[in-house]
């Protein structure tokens, strides 16, 4: 499985008491593919240095660079075409762009821009943090 993290998710996830740091640990698990484009990152990199530190950008950082080399776990696409699906908030582009582009799955957001892909012909769907974790990540299921 291929998923898109919006900036919301990785925030909240890089805290290990809030109930999305499951997320990161699945994903280094090797449970599903993070994919990324050089925009995403840069936004990961302001936003995380600005409200978490530098420190903690790095430490992303570092964890991203290895899942990539030895656990092969991160896919970096460069989009070449840009869908311009996210009228609401065309900064959320880069999310949409990079999940079409690499067919991912998934758009793990808590924001509601991405609604126009629920139904558009796109494989790469919305879904929330609380469902993904619920549908995909909960290890007993009754």
């Amino acid at each position: 499985m291929i998923v898109v993290l919006d900036t919301n998710v990785v925030l909240q996830a890089l805290n290990q008491r809030h109930s999305f740091a499951c997320i990161l640990q699945a994903w280094y698990a090797g449970r599903f593919v993070w994919a990324l484009s050089t925009d995403i990152l840069l936004e990961y990199q302001e936003i995380v240095t600005r409200i978490s530190g530098v420190e903690r950008w790095r430490s992303l950082e570092r964890l991203l660079d290895l899942a990539a080399t030895y656990a092969g776990n991160v896919q970096q696409v460069s989009p070449s075409f840009f869908f311009r699906t996210i009228s609401a908030d065309r900064d959320d582009d880069k999310f949409a762009d990079c999940a079409i582009t690499v067919n991912a799955d998934y758009i793990v957001t808590s924001d509601m821009h991405f609604r126009p892909l629920i139904g558009s012909g796109y494989r790469p769907q919305p879904i929330r943090s609380e469902a993904f974790i619920d549908q995909f990540l909960t290890q007993s299921r009754e």
